[in-house]
């Protein structure tokens, strides 16, 4: 009796189907190892298996018919959950009128701050009040035509915050502007910069990938600007205005109407405090009001865990950069009263 070879599959390697003879022993599955019954006699050609590899007629083994069943279902599967991990998230559209309008505002920022280094006032006041007529033309817009996307929640404050950024650096280095106002508002955008770094990460639904990160049709929290921000927003903006509007109105004369080259530098400086201290209560605020950052999803638990940390770094960031400007207003104070003495010594 020549015995029979056990039915039962041991398993799949490298594309081989392994049996056990009757030996015990495994053996793979080729052309020319036939399949017997129990009386030992060959069960014919339509029991052989024609392996990837192998060589012979083809055949409709049982087996290797169950076996690409199984990788098809598996491929399929795998098709449906890729599909289905990427519609989780909505998508909107980001190509709207006002978007692009706030994608100009951006690009204009380096080419304003180029201007004021070179002194070039006329032109550099042009696209500040060319930036300043698209801000308030594309909130128009977006109100309007409903066109309010998420994505421009977060590059309409952004091109703002650049803007301002750009200007703020260059017309301190030109000495237009104290260092310690351009410390506070600069260290109140940093702040800023640096709880939605971590609000975008962790509201992130998963995977959370550099590409889904980056990926601004996909969002995950929602920035409400309070009042006072606003407020503090608008009164940035007239103060970088007014320092640009002045060397081009004055330019052939030091007299600002009825008011003298004094009263000016008087009245610009009492700005300056009032826009530093706007710029404190705004930046600090956003350390305190839980409504400012508001965070998509449906665990209550985790958001709430999230604006903790959130505004934690708000406040904490913030607070180094106060420090840091009233060090500075104190030691340019000191200067300038030795500035002062000295000047009253050599005129005695």
């Amino acid at each position: 009796m020549l015995g029979y070879i056990q039915a039962s599959i041991r398993g799949v390697q490298n594309e081989r189907v392994y049996i056990h003879n009757r030996t015990g022993r495994l053996q793979p599955l080729r052309l020319g190892v036939w399949l017997m019954n129990s009386e030992g006699k060959k069960t014919g050609k339509g029991a052989t298996a024609n392996l990837p590899g192998t060589r012979g007629p083809p055949t409709n083994l049982p087996l290797l018919k169950s076996l690409e069943t199984t990788k098809e279902k598996s491929k399929e599967l795998r098709t449906k959950v890729k599909e289905s991990l990427s519609s989780l998230t909505p998508r909107e559209n980001i190509y709207t009128l006002p978007n692009i309008l706030t994608v100009t505002r951006l690009i204009a920022a380096p080419v304003v701050g180029y201007l004021v280094l070179h002194e070039q006032h006329v032109w550099a006041l042009g696209l500040f009040a060319y930036a300043g007529v698209t801000d308030l033309i594309d909130g128009w817009i977006a109100r309007k035509w409903k066109l309010q996307t998420v994505v421009g929640t977060v590059i309409d404050p952004m091109a703002d915050k650049t803007l301002m950024t750009v200007l703020t650096i260059t017309l301190a280095m030109n000495g237009a502007l104290p260092v310690y106002l351009a410390t506070l508002i600069l260290g109140r955008d940093v702040s800023l910069a640096l709880a939605a770094i971590y609000y975008r990460y962790a509201s992130l639904p998963a995977p959370k990938t550099f590409t889904r990160y980056w990926d601004f049709s996909l969002p995950s929290a929602e920035v409400h600007p309070t009042t006072l921000s606003k407020v503090n927003t608008l009164l940035q903006l007239l103060l970088i205005g007014s320092t640009l509007a002045v060397p081009v109105i004055t330019a052939d004369s030091h007299h600002l109407g009825i008011l003298g080259p004094g009263d000016v530098d008087a009245a610009m400086t009492a700005f300056q405090y009032l826009v530093a201290a706007t710029t404190v209560w705004s930046g600090m605020s956003y350390a305190f009001l839980k409504k400012a950052v508001v965070i998509l999803g449906t665990n209550e638990e985790l958001k709430r865990k999230q604006g903790r940390r959130g505004r934690a770094v708000v406040g904490l960031s913030y607070a180094a950069f106060v420090g840091l400007a009233v060090w500075l207003a104190a030691r340019k104070d000191d200067a300038t009263v030795r500035e002062e003495a000295l000047n009253e010594r050599m005129n005695e």
